[in-house]
Order: structure tokens, then C-alpha cells, then sequence
């Protein structure tokens, strides 16, 4: 596809795809801050409620570090930190002693489904837009 060169209208709508996933990303930021929780712990939470590992095991913190694209020690303090505010508990692999495995509590469950639903609305929005941007970049 890139047989041909960038025009000026190429620019703008990628500056417009940009801009668009830029005010998404705010948007969830803020909803996760209005939640009390920081943008960190929100995505925390999705990537264990969302995760779709083999045999229905929940996540490791190794692959919630792969999923959030974090260093392990970093994932691991966010695992501390939402921990420590109730938000996921831990419980050993009965495969691995090693590894620990992550759940939601009641409260981080809460909070995740209240942001859900502000999200799903959101990307209704925002798919709408985007089809708009995505389809100017394909003429």
C-alpha cells in the first residue's frame, strides 16, 4: 500500500485517527480517575477480567505484564498497589507454586463494570468517527 504518495489529505486524516484516539485515551483517564482508580488500575482490571488464557486460568502477573506492556517488576507493584486497595487478590497456581494468580474482588469487579459501560458507550462514539477517518485513508 504504499504505492503511492502521501497527500495532504492523507495527513489530515491521519492527524484526525490520531487526535481521535488521543481524546479516547483521555476520556478513559479520567473516567478511571472519576472511579477512583488511576488509568493504571483500570487497564489492570480489564486485562484480568478480559483475560483469555488456555484452560480458563486466570492471569499470572507475567501475563498481565505481556498484556499491559510493562516490565515485570512494574507489574508487579500494580498488582501490589490494587491489592493493598482492594481491588484483586492473589491466590498460588496449584501447578506452580511459583506463579500467582489474580482475581477481582467484589469491589474491583464494581468498579470495572461501572467503567465498562461509560467505555462501551464511548467506543459506540468513537467507532463512528473512526470509520469515517479509516475510510477517507483507504481512497
Amino acid at each position: 500500500m504504499t504505492d503511492r504518495p502521501l497527500s495532504s489529505h492523507d495527513y489530515r486524516a491521519l492527524a484526525r485517527f490520531r487526535y481521535a484516539l488521543r481524546v479516547f485515551q483521555r476520556f478513559s483517564e479520567d473516567a478511571a480517575r472519576s472511579a477512583g482508580l488511576t488509568p493504571a488500575q483500570h487497564q489492570l482490571l480489564l486485562a484480568v477480567r478480559g483475560w483469555d488464557g488456555p484452560d480458563d486460568l486466570a492471569p499470572t502477573i507475567t501475563d498481565l505484564a505481556d498484556r499491559l506492556q510493562l516490565k515485570h517488576h512494574s507489574a508487579v507493584e500494580l498488582v501490589q498497589r490494587a491489592t493493598t486497595a482492594g481491588l484483586v487478590v492473589s491466590a498460588t497456581d496449584a501447578a506452580d507454586g511459583r506463579r500467582q494468580r489474580l482475581e477481582l474482588t467484589d469491589l474491583g469487579q464494581a468498579k470495572l463494570t461501572s467503567l465498562s459501560l461509560l467505555h462501551r458507550d464511548e467506543l459506540r462514539r468513537f467507532r463512528s468517527e473512526m470509520n469515517d477517518v479509516l475510510r477517507e485513508l483507504s481512497e
